[in-house]
């Protein structure tokens, strides 16, 4: 079982920037891409964006389109979320998971196509 441990959260205000890093564990990552998830408060857990990790190819929820970018670093075995223009309503804790095998680009926002997750990283976003 991968271990996947998220860092990078923290306090920003709005129209600001942060980085969140997913370092995996291991030698040579395992699945066939990376997801970030969010929860709010009250909230059910949402898709955030996701990466293939050959090739690269991203899929983004329509509420960060723009505004977030998903990469990856295939040496260091680490995804990272860009997130810019941060909003208030972007406060949740993120946390990123594994893809799993075989998931088509389409099922990309599919929580259920994901098998490890992360313990997750606060981000607050003040008015």
């Amino acid at each position: 079982q991968v271990q996947l441990l998220e860092s990078g959260g923290g306090l920003a205000q709005a129209g600001g920037s942060l980085r969140l890093s997913c370092a995996a564990s291991g030698r040579t990552f395992s699945g066939a891409g990376m997801g970030w998830f969010r929860q709010a408060p009250g909230k059910e857990r949402e898709f955030v964006a996701a990466i293939r990790w050959n090739g690269g190819n991203t899929v983004y929820a329509d509420s960060v389109k723009g505004r977030f970018t998903i990469s990856r670093d295939k040496a260091e075995n680490t995804a990272y979320l860009q997130m810019n223009s941060l909003k208030p309503e972007d406060t949740a804790t993120y946390y990123c998971a594994r893809q799993r095998v075989g998931t088509i680009i389409s099922s990309f926002p599919d929580p259920r196509r994901y098998d490890s997750v992360g313990q997750g990283t606060q981000v607050t976003v003040s008015s």
